[in-house]
């Protein structure tokens, strides 16, 4: 029997030693589960960045294009505004040498 009780405190040790590398491969999984999302996560972020950063620069693009537009609209604009002043210009002449012409032929 003396055997017995010597292997008794033994076998608690081994029990204790397997249930404590069972609690450890517990957590361990759970750690690899955790690293895994967050390693998802990491991937589903890095895939809004490219589409983040291919909306800016589409932005930019379109701000770009939008700018030289608009200054091609304000070189439009002045040079029917000039255009306008010059047509004025000229209908207000022509009356006026209209009747210049009609005073100087009944004169005669």
């Amino acid at each position: 029997m003396g055997k017995k009780t010597d292997t008794d405190p033994l076998l608690k040790k081994i029990d204790q030693l397997l249930q404590a590398m069972h609690e450890r491969e517990q957590a361990t999984n759970k750690l690899i589960e955790r690293a895994d999302s967050i390693f998802s996560l990491f991937e589903e972020a890095s895939k809004h960045v490219a589409e983040a950063q291919s909306t800016e620069e589409k932005i930019r693009t379109l701000s770009i294009k939008l700018e030289a537009l608009l200054d091609q609209n304000k070189t439009i604009a002045q040079g029917l505004i000039l255009l306008e002043k010059y047509v004025r210009g000229k209908t207000r002449l022509e009356p006026a040498l209209g009747t210049i012409k009609t005073q100087s032929f009944s004169s005669p």
